[in-house]
């Protein structure tokens, strides 16, 4: 009886994927392990900047590389991630690096359920985790706000429009009151539909170049001004 109960146990383990490897590493902790190991404190004078992030902040470093050669920008992006994850990776992938800057850009993936139902509360919660890491690091944070997405082409129908403003507002309120800088995309890259345009991003999720280059003078207004706080 114990052997076919332990069989049942290995199968049940199994359906449930808790014996893979993305079960183990659910955070991903090693996609930057060797990229994190490989890297030297920063110089005396460097005005270090960490862009942690999922999909979006990858795929700037990825459509937009010369934005980021010659910078000190470290991009920290993994694509499909949610905040409980990036919030797990957060010590190792942001605070270890030592940067003077974080910018945050978080929330979609958690809307669409990615990793399993999620409240505005939870997410936030988790924002706020990685804020509040950041600056008993004596590390300036940016939070930005969530991109437009009137609807998720990998999960159709959720209607993410209202709890993307509704989560923007929180946000923008907790970095107002706790003196971070708030970085404003959604207001200048929003269409009628309070979706992303198709000349910002082809999916209406994930931006093209043109989406990017919006994108660009807003977060280096924000890292001046996180600078001079």
């Amino acid at each position: 009886m114990k052997k076919v109960s332990t069989i049942i146990l290995i199968c049940m383990l199994s359906i449930l994927g808790l014996n893979s490897t993305n079960a183990q590493d659910w955070a991903d902790l090693n996609h930057f392990k060797e990229a994190n190991d490989s890297l030297n404190l920063p110089a005396k004078n460097e005005n270090r900047v960490v862009f942690m992030g999922n999909s979006i902040t990858i795929g700037w470093l990825n459509k937009r590389p010369e934005f980021f050669e010659g910078k000190p920008y470290i991009n920290r992006g993994i694509s499909g991630q949610t905040t409980p994850q990036m919030l797990i990776r957060f010590r190792q992938d942001v605070i270890d690096l030592k940067p003077k800057v974080v910018t945050i850009l978080a929330g979609t993936n958690d809307i669409a359920g990615n990793t399993g139902p999620s409240t505005l509360k939870m997410i936030m919660d988790n924002i706020k985790g990685m804020a509040e890491m950041a600056h008993a690091n004596d590390i300036k944070v940016i939070l930005s706000s969530t991109l437009p997405a009137y609807d998720y082409p990998w999960k159709p129908g959720l209607e993410p429009s209202g709890k993307i403003i509704e989560l923007n507002k929180m946000i923008k309120e907790y970095a107002i009151a706790h003196g971070h800088v708030y970085l404003d995309y959604f207001s200048k890259m929003v269409d009628k539909r309070n979706g992303l345009p198709k000349k910002y991003a082809k999916d209406e999720v994930h931006p093209t170049v043109e989406g990017y280059k919006v994108m660009e003078p807003l977060v280096e207004a924000a890292i001046a001004e996180a600078l001079k706080n």
